[in-house]
């Protein structure tokens, strides 16, 4: 339900951009991500801060899209979003020793501390990468290509790379229940 709750933007985005282009689907996004943060306020009181980022990254680009109505400040807001998730999980790793992996993770799983550095860093390379490849989707094809990646690409490399990741952690959850085990 969560997953589709931070997909519920894109998929708006996606709907609209089908039926009535780029600047409608900007302002569409916009608004859902608005409806997000309220839809969270009124229930927890609490919005997260990855939200709130979200938020000023879509606000910003979203803003220019439509002011100088030109899709390119749009297409850049993915690039912007992940490479800001890989920044924030790499120089707070680096310089302050802080595993915001670890942070939201180590309630559902207790990993080694290598391990926990290992998937910090797989997940700020996968973000550079998608950054990445976004740019490249975006500036090398069509418009409409681009939004049917930004949905079904995207989110199919985040699902892959989630399943990767899962499969990788298991040998670990395994080998922790086999050394409880033994006497």
């Amino acid at each position: 339900m969560k997953f589709l709750f931070d997909l519920f933007p894109v998929i708006l985005f996606f709907v609209a951009f089908k039926f009535a282009g780029i600047y409608v689907a900007t302002a569409v996004a916009m608004g859902a991500t608005v409806a997000q943060i309220a839809w969270v306020w009124f229930r927890k009181r609490k919005v997260e801060p990855m939200l709130w980022v979200s938020f000023a990254v879509i606000g910003v680009f979203g803003t220019a899209t439509l002011l100088l109505q030109d899709e390119t400040f749009i297409k850049w807001k993915p690039t912007v979003l992940y490479w800001l998730f890989a920044a924030t999980l790499g120089i707070a790793h680096a310089a302050f020793g802080k595993n915001f992996m670890r942070v939201m993770m180590e309630k559902q799983l207790d990993l080694p501390g290598p391990v926990w550095t290992k998937v910090l860093w797989s997940w700020v390379g996968f973000f550079a990468f998608m950054g990445a490849l976004n740019l490249y989707v975006a500036f090398n094809y069509s418009t409409d290509i681009w939004v049917n990646f930004k949905l079904f690409g995207g989110m199919g490399l985040m699902f892959a790379f989630v399943i990767a990741q899962a499969v990788i952690l298991s040998r670990h959850a395994e080998d922790e229940v086999t050394e409880v085990k033994k006497p």
